[in-house]
């Protein structure tokens, strides 16, 4: 468990590099976003498709996309840890501190001490450290930090259908895991209080 809680606080403060800007480089190609539509074939799913409402693709770099993309993976693999997480505590599960947290996720964040805070942090900036140093290798895909494109690559329709599938489960657990965490401060339902009539 206490090592779940690790990774699950590593993997939210490794989604903060995604606010980090680029390096900016005089080699980038600019490109509108059909050009980054015609050229990925990942994350782009039924029934939405391409989906950019606001227009955020528009003039964007291939680059920039690049990093849209990898964020997005970040978050959405933060968020489906935040909700395996949260009904992990909302069980009552804290062998690392002998059950001695609220089973109320926030109210257990709010509980653990400062040393827990602190090997939360560095653990996390281990985590995104690496991240970072995977990310200078040679042939690096976005969101790879596994190496699989050194395996597979997007002609396989098996691997296209895998990334696609966890695109779109993170984008949901995004949405859930803000859901979650509104229904808990709006009402103080946490765990399996969610699911009661």
């Amino acid at each position: 468990m206490k090592l779940l809680s690790l990774l699950l606080a590593s993997a939210l403060v490794a989604s903060a590099s995604a606010f980090v800007p680029a390096s900016t480089g005089s080699s980038r190609r600019v490109t509108s976003a059909p050009a980054f539509r015609d050229d990925v074939v990942v994350g782009i799913t039924a029934p939405m498709g391409f989906f950019d409402p606001l227009g955020l693709s528009v003039g964007k770099s291939d680059e920039m996309m690049e990093n849209y993309r990898e964020a997005e993976l970040k978050h959405g693999r933060v968020a489906m840890a935040a909700c395996l997480g949260w009904y992990i505590t909302a069980a009552g599960v804290h062998p690392a501190f002998n059950s001695a947290l609220s089973s109320n996720p926030l109210e257990a964040a709010q509980q653990l001490n400062p040393v827990g805070w602190v090997q939360f942090v560095l653990g996390c900036g281990a985590i995104e450290f690496l991240a970072q140093k995977i990310k200078e290798r040679p042939g690096y895909i976005p969101g790879d930090l596994l190496g699989a494109a050194y395996w597979v690559d997007n002609s396989d329709d098996g691997w296209v259908d895998y990334q696609n599938k966890e695109i779109n489960n993170g984008r949901l657990a995004m949405v859930a895991i803000m859901g979650i965490i509104t229904q808990d401060l709006l009402y103080g339902n946490y765990g399996d209080s969610i699911f009661r009539g």
